[in-house]
C-alpha cells in the first residue's frame, strides 16, 4: 500500500528530493501500464517532471501545501491550459488527463469516440466504470501516491470507484467550482475527488472547495474532519428490495452494522418516490441540458470543422453527425425532444417538479436520521461481453443507487465493502446538503474498521 497524502507531504517536506524522485517513478508506471490499460487520454513525462523539478525548489526554499509533491490526475472534462489546477497551489503535481466516456454520456466507459477504453485494472475483461472510468482505473491500478479530480453529473464518481473498489467524494452541489468543466447537465454537474482512502481524497476536495467568482453557483464552505459519534444511519427499504443480487445486500449490510461499534445505530428509513422515479426525472432533466450545452459544438466557432457547404442547417448536420459518438446522438435527439416547445411541459418541467418532489423525501428522511447508506451500484463490474448485450434503458437503470444522490445535489462518499466473487462491492454514504464533512468522517471511520 502507497503512503498516504499526510505520510508523503510530511516525508517531501523533510527531503524534498522526494518529490522528483517519486515523479519519475510514478511517470515511468504510466508510461509502462497506460498502453494495456488506458486510463489517460493525454499524459507528457516531461511537463510532470518539469513541475516536480519547480515544486522541489520551492520546498528547499520553505514553500508548503497540502499537496506538496502529490502526483493528481485530472478527468478529461476538465479544461486546463498549461495543465493548471487549483490544486496546484497546494504543490500538487498534474499527471495528465484520464480517459472518460464522451462528455460524461455513460455508466461503463465504453463510450468513447477518441482513444481507447479504459480496463479494470482488477479483470481487464471488465469495465472500469463510467464515466470518471480512467479516473478509478489507474487510482485502483499505481502502486504510488496518487489522487484524481473527477466529476459526477448521475453517478460517474461513485459508480468507477465501486467497480475499482478505490474511494470517493462526489460534494453537495456547489462546493467545488465548475468552472474549466465541460458541462453536461448545468444542473447536475459536481466535480469530487478520488484516491486510494476517503481520508486521500477528502484531503485533496478540502483543497479543490470553495467559492469562485468565475462560478455563480459555487458555494463558500468549511470542510474538516468531524468526530463520528452516536449517528443514527438509516436505510433505504426500498432501494435494497429494488437491488437484485443478494450477496452484494449482505456484504454492504455487515459494513454498516460494523458502525455500531462506533457507537452509530441503524434503522430503515423509505424513499420510495426516488427509487421509482429517480431515474427517469434525472434522464430527462439531463439529456434536456445536456441538449442545450452541445448545441455549440457546431463546427463554426467549436468542435469538428469541415469545409463550408451547403447552408447552415446540411453543415451543422454534417458536423454533428460525424462528430458526436452514438450515446451522445441518442441524448440529443431526446433531450431536443423534451424540450421543445409543446413537450417542454410535459417532460422537462414535470420531471423538474418531480425532483423538487425527491429533495423533500430525502429531507424527511433526514430529519429521523443523519446519514443514509446502501450499495453504490446493484451489480459488481460487468465484463465488455455482458455490457454489449444491455439496452440503452438496461444501461440506464445500473443507475439506480447513484442518482438519487446526484438528482438531489447531495454529498455522497464510496468505501469498498469488500468482495462478491472476487470483485469490489462498493459502499455509498450520503448525507444531507452541506453535510459533507459528515459524511466523510463517517465514510472514513467505516473504512478504517476494516
Amino acid at each position: 500500500m502507497p503512503q498516504s497524502i499526510s505520510e508523503f507531504v510530511r516525508g517531501a517536506k523533510a527531503n524534498p528530493s522526494v518529490i522528483t524522485e517519486h515523479a519519475a517513478k510514478i511517470a515511468e508506471e504510466i508510461e509502462e501500464k497506460n498502453p494495456v490499460y488506458s486510463h489517460f487520454n493525454q499524459f507528457d513525462k516531461k511537463i510532470v517532471l518539469e513541475q516536480a523539478r519547480e515544486i522541489e525548489k520551492k520546498a528547499r526554499k520553505g514553500f508548503s501545501g497540502k499537496l506538496l509533491g502529490v502526483p493528481v490526475s485530472v478527468k478529461d472534462c476538465l479544461c486546463v491550459k498549461g495543465v493548471e489546477a487549483k490544486a496546484r497551489s497546494e504543490g500538487a503535481i498534474i499527471l495528465g488527463k484520464t480517459a472518460q466516456d464522451e462528455f460524461g454520456f455513460g455508466t461503463f466507459s465504453v463510450n468513447h469516440t477518441a482513444g481507447k477504453v479504459p480496463l479494470n485494472p482488477l479483470d481487464k475483461e471488465r469495465s472500469c466504470g463510467g464515466s470518471s472510468g480512467g479516473s478509478a482505473g489507474f487510482t485502483a491500478l499505481t502502486n504510488h501516491t496518487h489522487v484524481s479530480i473527477a466529476e459526477s453529473t448521475g453517478g460517474s464518481i461513485a459508480c468507477p470507484a465501486s467497480f475499482c473498489g478505490v474511494s470517493s467524494i462526489t460534494p453537495t452541489y456547489g462546493v467545488v467550482s465548475r468552472y474549466g468543466l465541460m458541462d453536461y447537465a448545468n444542473s447536475l454537474d459536481k466535480i469530487g475527488a478520488m484516491g486510494k482512502s476517503i481520508d486521500d481524497a477528502f484531503t485533496l476536495l478540502q483543497c479543490i472547495s470553495g467559492l469562485d467568482v468565475r462560478d455563480s453557483t459555487s458555494l463558500k464552505s468549511t470542510l474538516k474532519k468531524e468526530k463520528t459519534g452516536a449517528l443514527k444511519i438509516g436505510l433505504p427499504e426500498e432501494l435494497f428490495d429494488a437491488i437484485k443480487d443478494d450477496a452484494i445486500k449482505k456484504t454492504v449490510l455487515k459494513n454498516i452494522h460494523e458502525a455500531e461499534s462506533l457507537g452509530a445505530s441503524v434503522q430503515d428509513v423509505s424513499l420510495p418516490l426516488n427509487t421509482e422515479y429517480g431515474i427517469a426525472a434525472y434522464y430527462l432533466i439531463a439529456m434536456a441540458e445536456a441538449s442545450t450545452n452541445l448545441a455549440k459544438y457546431c463546427g463554426m466557432r467549436y468542435g469538428l470543422e469541415e469545409k463550408l457547404e451547403g447552408n447552415f442547417n446540411e453543415y451543422f448536420s454534417r458536423v454533428r453527425s460525424r462528430g458526436f459518438g452514438e450515446e451522445a446522438k441518442r441524448r440529443i435527439l431526446v433531450g431536443t425532444f423534451a424540450r421543445m416547445s409543446g413537450f417542454r411541459d410535459a417532460y422537462y418541467l414535470r420531471a423538474m417538479k418531480a425532483r423538487t418532489k425527491l429533495i423533500s423525501e430525502f429531507r424527511v428522511a433526514f430529519s429521523k436520521v443523519d446519514l443514509l447508506s446502501f450499495p453504490s451500484m446493484p451489480v459488481v463490474a460487468p465484463k465488455f461481453s455482458e455490457i454489449e448485450k444491455l439496452t440503452p434503458l438496461e444501461s440506464y437503470s445500473m443507475d439506480l443507487c447513484t442518482v438519487p444522490a446526484n438528482l438531489c445535489g447531495l454529498p455522497h462518499a464510496t468505501i469498498n465493502a469488500g468482495e462478491v466473487s472476487g470483485l469490489p462491492v462498493g459502499l455509498m454514504v450520503v448525507g444531507a446538503h452541506l453535510d459533507d464533512s459528515r459524511v466523510a468522517s463517517f465514510a472514513g471511520a467505516l473504512e478504517a474498521l476494516k
